[in-house]
């Protein structure tokens, strides 16, 4: 058994890999209802008035976890996967049940459809230099 730099004791097997299989950390949940909004780069910021989350008994480690590397600096999505070296989906998952619990929000980032096109700029700049 090794521990982590948090402290935590996580069961960990040499030749295995982690005893504890990511399905189990999801409780066999593949989605979340909040997991359509969860793109890679999507931000997870930590609520400022949300509970402590290790005196909630109903989360697991890794959401523990996860609110206390968003309070240290909003994350994104992929960024949290990396940190806690879980699979995507799982984080996903996670971040969902955190979301509804009301520990953290999620900022999405903004769909190129609805950024201002180049050119619309180019016009503006050009409008302000002819006055």
């Amino acid at each position: 058994m090794s521990a982590d730099g948090q402290g935590r004791s996580h069961w960990f097997d040499d030749e295995a890999g982690p005893v504890v299989r990511p399905y189990a950390m999801t409780r066999g949940r593949t989605t979340s209802a909040a997991q359509h909004r969860l793109d890679l780069i999507a931000v997870v910021v930590a609520e400022q008035h949300a509970d402590d989350p290790e005196a909630d008994s109903m989360l697991s480690p890794e959401h523990v976890d996860i609110v206390e590397l968003c309070r240290d600096a909003p994350q994104s999505v992929a960024e949290l996967s990396a940190e806690l070296d879980l699979p995507i989906g799982v984080v996903r998952v996670l971040i969902g049940d955190l979301v509804d619990g009301e520990f953290v929000h999620v900022n999405r980032p903004v769909p190129p459809a609805e950024l201002v096109d180049e050119s619309i700029l180019r016009d503006v700049i050009n409008g302000l230099r002819a006055l």
